[in-house]
């Protein structure tokens, strides 16, 4: 494993980015696989087919099991997840996409909905804006220097959403803040690859 942060070969960033679905499949989650490729390949073509950009419940539910799929699994959340009204997600994501660009804004709004904290918001901002904001990974931001202790919270989110955001930006116009957190992810191989 290279140190791949402090890279600035746009070769070994494409080929961790690369290596993403091949590190999915490694994870040992039967439903990481399909989960994964509806979250990358459909759900941004889904928002973004909206005339008011936002998600359903059933999409925040299958954003959340994505997430956990991924990282921990935290039945409870899920649950929390599960028991938001179908209308009220539809209007508090709606208004949260709106206030796109904004660093933390959506990240903010979309975090009043009961079990969604700044991580599975800011799944559900980066499926509609990935040239805003990453997916907030713990195994992400281990890698990137100065964020401090790792908190789940919007203040540290933040940093680690303008770091990823200056990566890609350094990297080049064709990356983006979640082409920066798949490829770093997908460097320390994913959850399975980060423990002993």
């Amino acid at each position: 494993m290279t140190k791949l942060w402090s890279s600035d070969d746009v070769a070994d960033w494409k080929s961790a980015l690369a290596s993403y679905p091949q590190v999915v499949a490694e994870q040992g989650v039967a439903s990481l696989q399909g989960l994964d490729s509806w979250y990358r390949e459909e759900l941004p073509a889904l928002i973004a087919a909206r005339r008011r950009p936002h998600v359903t419940h059933a999409e925040l539910v299958r954003v959340t099991e994505w997430k956990m799929a991924r990282g921990v699994w935290r039945a409870r959340n899920l649950a929390l997840v599960r028991g938001n009204d179908p209308a009220l997600v539809v209007e508090t994501s709606g208004e949260a996409l709106g206030a796109i660009p904004d660093p933390v804004a959506p990240i903010t709004t979309l975090a009043e909905l009961a079990g969604v904290g700044p991580a599975t918001a800011s799944a559900v901002a980066a499926a509609a804006s990935p040239e805003h904001y990453p997916f907030f990974d713990e195994l992400v931001g281990a890698q990137v220097p100065g964020l401090g202790t790792l908190t789940f919270n919007l203040g540290y989110y933040k940093r680690y959403a303008t770091a990823l955001r200056e990566r890609a930006k350094e990297l080049g116009a064709r990356w983006t803040p979640v082409m920066i957190e798949r490829a770093l992810w997908a460097n320390v191989g994913g959850k399975k690859g980060a423990r002993p």
